[in-house]
């Protein structure tokens, strides 16, 4: 097997993670499986066949428990890393299949687009909506100046309930920042072709939200000096919380 290729930035490796201790593969190619999985809208043997491709023999059930072991610690590392949330919040609900049936996902981003949670759940009632609210507010331990939905008429009932003092507004346009947001989870949907369980939806989409926007800086609003130094320093990043980099990095 080949690993040199893995590193071409010249980011020096260091000693593997505690989480990497008995795998026969290190670090590196572990947590770059990980990055394209999460990263791309690949399957598990797409993965299985860049890593051939680099010289890597690995089998795409290795790739698979691999994602499932360190996507969501990965994704920890970085919203810890996260600046803390805007005080204002985007809520927004959306129907996925999971195993042919109806499901809903709820999800909340701040101002700035960055997601705070995402939950799957049956239904989209009052008592959902509450669940969210609640879960929100645990997750993030602030509380919002303003809160945005669409009409649903759940939002109403479970934000009088739960943040009664929070500004609601539920006006037609003003909600497409958390529209916007599903569009990446569609992708993923498609390419998965649907979801098989409702844990395994939730297990994903929360490491997914967690690690896919790290790499997704606003292109649209740099340079490419910019995008090509911004990544730069996010590959850097994320070298030192997967335990790939000696060297610490900073934003």
């Amino acid at each position: 097997m080949i690993f040199g290729w893995i590193r071409p930035r010249g980011v020096v490796r260091g000693q593997r993670a505690a989480a990497h201790k008995g795998h026969r593969y290190p670090v590196e190619v572990i947590s770059h499986c990980v990055w394209l999985y999460f990263r791309f809208p690949l399957s598990f043997r797409e993965v299985e066949e860049l890593m051939l491709e680099r010289g890597v023999v690995v089998s795409y059930e290795t790739v698979r428990r691999w994602c499932a072991k360190f996507g969501q610690a990965y994704a920890g590392a970085l919203r810890r890393r996260r600046p803390r949330p805007g005080d204002k919040w985007h809520l927004d609900e959306v129907f996925i299949k999971v195993n042919g049936e109806l499901k809903y996902l709820w999800r909340a981003v701040d101002q700035a687009g960055m997601v705070l949670d995402i939950l799957v759940q049956d239904r989209r009632d009052t008592a959902a909506a509450r669940r969210f609210f609640r879960r929100l507010l645990k997750k993030t331990r602030t509380v919002p100046r303003v809160v945005v939905t669409d009409k649903l008429r759940s939002y109403g009932a479970a934000h009088r309930e739960v943040m009664p003092s929070v500004e609601h507004r539920c006006r037609k346009g003003l909600n497409n920042r958390a529209e916007n947001s599903h569009q990446l989870t569609r992708q993923r949907e498609r390419a998965m072709k649907s979801f098989r369980s409702v844990g395994a939806a939730q297990r994903f989409l929360s490491a997914f939200s967690g690690l896919s926007p790290h790499f997704r800086p606003h292109r649209n609003l740099m340079t490419a000096h910019g995008y090509r130094a911004e990544m730069t320093i996010r590959f850097a990043i994320w070298d030192q919380i997967t335990g790939a980099a000696g060297q610490p990095a900073t934003a």
